[in-house]
């Protein structure tokens, strides 16, 4: 069966638009016509995206909220007892999203065929990410499915309140920074100048600070826009920079060498690379297919190339801990645990540890950092602000010194 997206007036001459399973485009429209509707288009989603050329660069994706969503209802359906593909075809009507929804047919569409479902996923990379096609196929592999799906479903809902807890954190510092900036840039522009201009008719000499401040508010009045241009084309030409290889890996190291970015940038990634490692291996995929597969989650280039070393000395017969040690990426409590799960035996449930503990360190790490941030801008701004008010104050009891 194939999926197809139609357009149809109902009963009542409404338009209405949806996607619909059939073994052709006849089957589509003899549907429509039982339920009264007027088919006025039905076109399968393979053909209708091999004709838009701009399809394989605007491909939707799949959100971390929506996908763990996705994967627990798959998880649990799949535990009752269900089929695949009447799993699939459940958790596409429980969907209210149009692309998701269509996504989810299309792999139904392709399980039917006879494709496993890792096989199915694979034609839709751009939405599942390699650890997550991955995991699945080692969960068909070995047959535990559903449990390798409640597995992925507990990761990915870990990895969304993290994501969230991070947003949060940085929304208020965010707004202090633009109020702060707002308040400055406003005072600079608009009331310095109204002000001191009483002085300069009186012919009053201003004091130095009083004239920082005017020379100041006459450069924002004058190339204020063109200072917003620079800043942007700055950071614009930034990112295009950094996308070449040889820039991109040179300014991860210089970010890694900084004295407390560096180690909150460690963190970050090894966190990441050992819970993506324990799930992968805790699910039966190889160890050393598990650590190519986390190291590309990785998202500094310095690190992904130490990881990328590391796994090759685990293929040639080293052991994990020692290969990962020569990183110097990874901090020592987390190398002495990875070590203990070799010895015992007990890895996956040592590296699930490891990556508990790291996420939790980070955590606190970020919350520090933000908590820090906070008085940080509100003396800077108030320090700001408080230079704004005497350079205003000073002509003012100079007049009043003059006048006694």
């Amino acid at each position: 069966m194939a999926v197809f997206e139609y357009v149809a007036l109902n009963d009542k001459g409404k338009q209405k638009k949806g996607i619909i399973e059939a073994d052709s485009p006849r089957q589509v429209r003899q549907q429509l016509r039982d339920k009264a509707w007027m088919p006025l288009s039905v076109e399968a989603t393979e053909v209708k995206d091999a004709k838009n050329p701009l399809s394989g660069l605007f491909k939707r994706g799949i959100s971390t909220p929506d996908l763990a969503m996705l994967t627990r209802q798959l998880s649990t359906l799949i535990s009752a007892g269900l089929p695949i593909e009447e799993t699939l075809r459940a958790t596409a009507q429980q969907t209210e999203k149009k692309h998701i929804k269509s996504m989810i047919l299309d792999i139904r569409s392709r399980v039917l065929e006879g494709h496993s479902l890792a096989a199915a996923l694979d034609d839709f990379d751009h939405a599942f990410p390699k650890l997550y096609r991955a995991t699945v196929a080692a969960g068909e592999h070995a047959g535990h499915l559903d449990t390798v799906l409640n597995r992925l479903a507990d990761y990915m809902e870990s990895s969304q309140v993290n994501q969230q807890k991070i947003k949060l954190a940085a929304v208020y510092p965010i707004i202090l920074c633009i109020v702060a900036v707002s308040i400055v840039v406003g005072l600079l522009t608009y009331v310095v100048p109204d002000i001191v201009e009483v002085f300069v008719k009186n012919g009053q000499e201003l004091p130095p600070l009083t004239q920082i401040m005017i020379t100041s508010s006459d450069f924002l009045k004058a190339h204020g826009f063109k200072l917003g241009f620079v800043v942007a084309a700055i950071i614009i030409g930034f990112k295009w920079a950094v996308r070449r290889e040889k820039i991109k890996y040179r300014y991860h190291e210089i970010m890694l060498s900084m004295p407390f970015f560096g180690k909150m940038i460690k963190s970050f990634n090894t966190s990441s690379f050992v819970s993506t490692l324990a799930i992968l291996n805790s699910s039966g995929v190889p160890l050393v297919e598990a650590m190519k597969i986390a190291a590309q989650v990785v998202g500094n280039v310095v690190i992904e190339e130490r990881l990328g070393i590391a796994s090759q000395q685990v293929t040639e017969g080293g052991s994990l801990h020692k290969a990962l040690e020569e990183t110097k990426v990874f901090p020592p409590m987390m190398m002495h645990m990875i070590a203990s799960g070799e010895v015992s035996g007990e890895l996956d449930s040592m590296l699930e540890k490891t990556s508990k503990n790291q996420e939790a360190d980070l955590q606190n790490t970020i919350t520090t950092l933000v908590s820090m941030f906070e008085p940080i801008m509100l003396l800077a701004m108030g320090g700001i602000v408080v230079l704004i008010v005497i350079a205003i104050m000073l002509p003012i009891l100079n007049m009043n010194q003059m006048i006694s």
